[in-house]
Formats: structure tokens, C-alpha cells, sequence
């Protein structure tokens, strides 16, 4: 096969999760347990560090790693969704994945894949456990994918476990309240790992507390630090994230970093391992800004952002899913704006008919566009020179116009 026609029957082998949604979920670890046994334990042949949580753990993932690139080491690097190609799910100091492994690694394994019915994001993680272990890397950032407890990536035994927050999102799948879906993420603690939180959250601290107890993990939140770094991150959300990133650093035993690495990694983020679409600005005049941000606290604090920027007028280009809970994320946005609805070319994609009628209920109002760069062209062609443009709602609308 082809690398795209290779790509093309992983995602058509069973539905994936972050294009059709609920119906990808699975319910607990069998298959990726086989898999790993099939590949010969290949998670067991490198150290990790494993980040999960609701909101900035992307960005977290991408800062620890530029941090230990920064002091020397080989660090792999798996996140997911890709934004542009599918290649960027899987990194080694920057470095994608080839096309080349892609294809090579799905032929080796195409009849215990089909045999087994493994999923899209299964074998996927299988891929990058086996590569990062071909490679001989010395420590590999693995990013969850969703929740904690029963995702694919949770068969690793990390030196350092990572939570960044927790926030109300993929509730048909984690539960409708917070201590729910922290519950879930905690299941990333291990036995005798420290575990650091990014944001201590009174409602559901105690869950990572108790959570900490019962494995004997030592635990450490990150908002209670008073260390201050620089990134290049734009966003004042990272601020968050760089105190996570550091204290998972510090929390590292067995490799040599020092303030310098870390102060160069923070600065470097981008460079060193080609992160895209964190308040991303794209142009300057009129000035285009994307962000992936895509759920209740994602978006509170981008829309508050935006409220700092200075602009004569305000263009948004937005898309959503249609899995996410309209009322929570709609009433974020300001109503002195003049929206282009759309949908990104995905199954999971909300309707921008129902976009648009729903959005007008919390007064923003536009037009409806037929794809997700027709909006985005017909902004910039509105737009004038002293004028903003936000792009956002979703991670496939800003992978759409990068």
C-alpha cells in the first residue's frame, strides 16, 4: 500500500473517535494489552513521563519535551489529534514520524490489526510505543488521549504522571460532574510515581489526594509553586502549563536538567518540537488568530484574552462538534462580533444550520458558510487592516486554515 492509502484503511478500520465520536469509545484496555504483547512489550524499552487532563495538556506535553531536548536527551514525543498530518501524532526531538515506518508498520501488523478489530487511536498508540522503542529514545512525553483510566496510552508505567486540570468535557464519556471525570484522569496515578496536578481545584482535589494515598504516590500541585518562566507560547493560559511543565521536571529523577535547559526549552517550544495552533497568529495585518480551545474552560479563557487585543472590529470564524454542550461554550463568546458559521469536514461536525439558529439564541450573529475556508476567505476579504479574526471552536476548524 501507499502511505495514503495505508491511512486510509486505519481510519475506515473502525470509527475514530475524534471523527465520529461516542461510537469509537471502547470500554477498557484488552485490545492495546494484546497489541503490546504482539509488538513485545515495546512501552516496557524507554522511560515516560504520562500527561492527561482537560485543558493544556498539548501544550504541556510539547513543553516538557522541548525541555529535555534543551538538555540533551532523544525524547519522544505522542499527542494527538494531528492538525495537518497525521505524522505529527508521533515525534522524536521535533522529527515526525516517516511515512515510510507508517507503511512498514501496518503491513507487519495488518492481520493481527484486522483479526483483533483494533481501533484507529489503538494502533495508533501501538505505532509510537513501537517506534519510540526502534529508536532507542531516552524518554518519550505520552499525551492521553481521552479521560485516563481506561485510555490506550494507560499501559505505561511513567516516571512522572501529569494532570493538568479538570474541566466538563467528553461528559457522555466520563461522566457528568467534575469528581466523575477526575476519577477517570486519576486513573493515570500509579504505584510509587509522583503525580503532579496542575491546578489545585477544591471540589475535586481530594479525588488525586485519595487517588495518591492508595497507590503511594507522592503528589505535588503545580499552582501552588512560585516559579515564574518565559515561553513562546502566546496565550496567558500558558502560564498554567509552564508551571505544570517545570514542576514535572522537577519531579523527574535520573536525567540531568538544569535551570538553563529549562528556561531554553520554555522559549523554544515551537522550534524544538513544531507545536501549532496555541493562540497562534497567523497574520498581522489584518491580524488573524487561531486557537484550538474548544470547551467550557478552554474557551473561557481564550474569549478573555481576546477581550485585551485591541481591534476596530471583530471577525470570528467558528465550527464546533456536535457532541459539545452548546449552552456552556456559546454564552463565551462577545456579541459585538460578525460570525461565519461553518463546519469542519469531519462526521463529527455540528450542522451549521444549527449552529448558526443556536448561536442566535445568545445574540451572535452571521452568516453560514458551506466549508470552513470559504468562511475563513470571506473574513479576510471583510476584514480591514485595523481589524481582528478569530478562528476557533475546534481543533478541526483551525487545522482547516493552517
Amino acid at each position: 500500500m501507499t502511505y495514503q492509502e495505508t491511512l486510509d484503511w486505519m481510519f475506515s478500520q473502525l470509527p475514530m473517535y475524534q471523527r465520529e465520536g461516542k461510537t469509537a469509545f471502547k470500554k477498557d484496555l484488552t485490545n492495546i494489552l494484546a497489541f503490546s504483547k504482539e509488538l513485545e512489550f515495546p512501552e516496557k524499552k524507554f522511560k515516560t513521563i504520562h500527561v492527561g487532563g482537560t485543558n493544556g495538556k498539548g501544550s504541556t506535553s510539547h513543553m516538557i519535551a522541548s525541555i529535555l531536548q534543551e538538555a540533551g536527551y532523544k525524547v519522544g514525543l505522542y499527542t494527538s489529534p494531528h492538525l495537518k498530518n497525521f505524522t505529527e501524532r508521533v515525534r522524536i526531538n521535533g522529527e515526525e514520524v516517516s511515512q515510510d515506518f507508517v507503511v512498514d508498520f501496518i503491513e507487519r501488523n495488518k492481520s493481527f490489526l484486522e483479526k483483533q478489530k483494533l481501533s484507529f487511536f489503538e494502533m495508533t498508540v501501538g505505532m509510537a510505543f513501537d517506534y519510540f522503542a526502534t529508536e532507542k529514545v531516552d524518554i518519550a512525553i505520552i499525551e492521553v488521549g481521552l479521560g485516563g483510566r481506561l485510555d490506550s496510552t494507560n499501559i505505561i508505567s511513567p516516571e512522572v504522571s501529569v494532570i493538568t486540570n479538570i474541566g466538563l468535557d467528553h461528559t457522555q464519556f466520563l461522566g457528568e460532574t467534575l469528581q466523575e471525570i477526575a476519577f477517570e484522569k486519576a486513573g493515570i496515578i500509579k504505584k510509587n510515581v509522583p503525580a503532579v496536578i496542575g491546578e489545585r481545584q477544591k471540589e475535586i482535589e481530594n479525588v488525586f489526594i485519595n487517588k495518591a494515598k492508595e497507590v503511594k504516590a507522592q503528589l505535588f500541585f503545580a499552582s501552588d509553586s512560585i516559579e515564574n518562566y518565559k515561553t513562546d507560547l502566546l496565550g496567558d493560559y500558558q502560564l498554567k502549563n509552564v508551571k505544570t511543565a517545570t514542576l514535572a521536571i522537577h519531579k523527574l529523577t535520573g536525567f540531568k536538567v538544569n535551570v538553563v535547559h529549562v528556561e531554553k526549552g520554555l522559549l523554544n517550544v515551537v522550534k524544538n518540537t513544531g507545536l501549532k495552533g496555541r493562540w497562534q497568529i497567523l497574520e498581522e495585518s489584518p491580524k488573524v488568530i487561531c486557537d484550538t480551545a474548544h470547551n467550557n474552560e478552554g474557551l473561557l479563557m481564550t474569549m478573555n484574552q481576546l477581550k485585551n487585543e485591541k481591534y476596530n472590529n471583530l471577525h470570528i470564524v467558528l465550527g464546533v462538534v456536535s457532541d459539545k454542550k452548546l449552552e456552556d461554550v456559546l454564552g463565551l463568546f462577545p456579541e459585538k462580533a460578525r460570525y461565519y458559521f461553518c463546519a469542519p469536514n469531519i462526521p463529527r461536525a455540528l450542522d451549521v444550520e444549527d449552529l448558526k439558529e443556536k448561536a442566535g439564541v445568545f445574540k451572535l450573529f452571521g452568516n453560514k458558510y458551506n466549508s470552513v475556508n470559504e468562511a475563513y476567505n470571506l473574513a479576510k476579504e471583510n476584514a480591514e487592516a485595523e481589524d481582528l479574526i478569530y478562528v476557533g471552536g475546534s481543533t478541526f476548524v483551525v487545522a482547516e486554515i493552517l
